[in-house]
């Protein structure tokens, strides 16, 4: 049999395909090209702000109140940094409505209700396109005969998308990305590149997953039979609600059996970890290097801060907290505040790490004590 016979068969345009390839040179950030320039004046109809007297001044960029030159748009959101307002150089700042400032500062200022979404306001005009893959299919992708792509996506060089999957209207896969078999994928999604999506893996419209993660991995799941390490199947899934923002080398395991979930609305950081069966609520933040064992429950809302670790089978409410570092291994109430390893009501972590640093001195008190103790029983008759 010569090398021809074993040769794979050349890939075919994916069936109920409906996209065309875009001219060269085009993609679908031209939109953002051939904008007018940014001006106070703009950034004062964008906030809406009273325009200033010199509104055709051009704003160049943004950048804190320390480093800004006589260009740049800065920003104010707390009274600790009212003295770097006083002496910086900045074109313009927005400024957070609660801050006090002094009644002759002489400065151009854009009074906001909440100064960070006001600065991602402008920054949503300043931002350079996104580099995406055009519409259309690049030539060196490969797609599986029985799946199927949607209409206007873009797919870039090398990615691969097995047999039976599906692609959603308006969605981008860069260069690299990888789609297994029977997997769902809605409308207007962003696969960076290497993003890796095992086989029959839901995820669901408007989400963005950053370079080299990896969903549906097999859960770490081993049993001990008194001689090696057994492998338990994991034959579930992950399913990836609306609008969720995952970040770089992220891993979601899939679930044993039954559901590894992330609800609507997520944001999840870079380098995070979360086991089989996990299910997490709607519109949680998990910050970077967390990790989340197996069969977890975190309610909506839930903050994680970095490095938090949960432990298996753990439950945490609605709208509650942890702060950096923690490590949770009980339920979490609701709306609470935890901290410290093991994590613990965050006052309560707060007062015992006070005590712990005053035990050296304690230490030292209580031997002098102790000598002084040995003294006065030496002097007894």
């Amino acid at each position: 049999m010569g090398p021809a016979a074993l040769a794979p068969p050349p890939p075919r345009r994916p069936r109920e395909c409906a996209v065309r390839r875009a001219s060269p040179g085009h993609s679908p950030d031209d939109m953002h090209m051939g904008s007018p320039p940014l001006t106070l004046g703009r950034v004062a109809a964008l906030l809406g702000c009273p325009a200033p007297p010199d509104a055709d001044l051009h704003v160049a960029g943004v950048a804190a109140l320390h480093e800004a030159t006589a260009s740049d748009l800065s920003f104010l959101n707390s009274e600790a940094y009212v003295k770097d307002f006083l002496r910086t150089r900045a074109l313009a700042v927005i400024v957070h409505r609660r801050v006090k400032l002094p009644p002759d500062h002489g400065r151009r200022i854009f009074l906001v209700d909440d100064a960070d979404l006001a600065v991602a306001q402008v920054l949503e005009l300043l931002a350079p396109p996104v580099p995406r893959p055009p519409i259309g299919i690049d030539p060196a992708a490969w797609i599986d005969p029985s799946a199927s792509v949607g209409p206007r996506v873009a797919i870039g060089r090398n990615v691969i998308i097995g047999a039976r999957s599906r692609i959603g209207p308006d969605t981008v896969l860069h260069p690299g990305v990888y789609v297994g078999e029977d997997v769902s994928i809605g409308e207007q999604c962003e696969l960076f590149p290497n993003v890796v999506i095992r086989e029959r893996i839901v995820i669901g419209n408007r989400v963005t997953i950053n370079a080299g993660s990896v969903l549906g991995t097999d859960g770490f799941g081993y049993r001990w039979d008194g001689q090696r390490h057994v492998k338990i199947p994991q034959i579930g899934t992950v399913i990836v609600e609306d609008d969720v923002v995952i970040g770089s080398c992220v891993c979601i395991d899939r679930a044993k059996f039954s559901v590894t979930r992330i609800g609507r609305g997520c944001r999840i950081d870079n380098l995070v970890q979360i086991a089989h069966n996990v299910v997490v609520g709607e519109h949680c933040i998990i910050v970077g290097q967390t990790g989340i064992a197996g069969s977890a429950v975190l309610g909506r809302n839930v903050v994680l801060g970095g490095k938090t670790a949960v432990r298996d089978h753990v439950t945490i409410g609605d709208g509650a907290m942890a702060a950096a570092c923690s490590a949770i291994a009980e339920d979490v109430d609701p709306k609470a505040i935890v901290s410290g390893m093991p994590a613990l009501p965050h006052r309560q972590s707060l007062r015992e790490q006070a005590a712990l640093r005053r035990l050296p001195d304690l230490v030292v008190q209580v031997r002098k004590l102790e000598e002084r103790l040995a003294q006065l029983e030496a002097r007894k008759p």
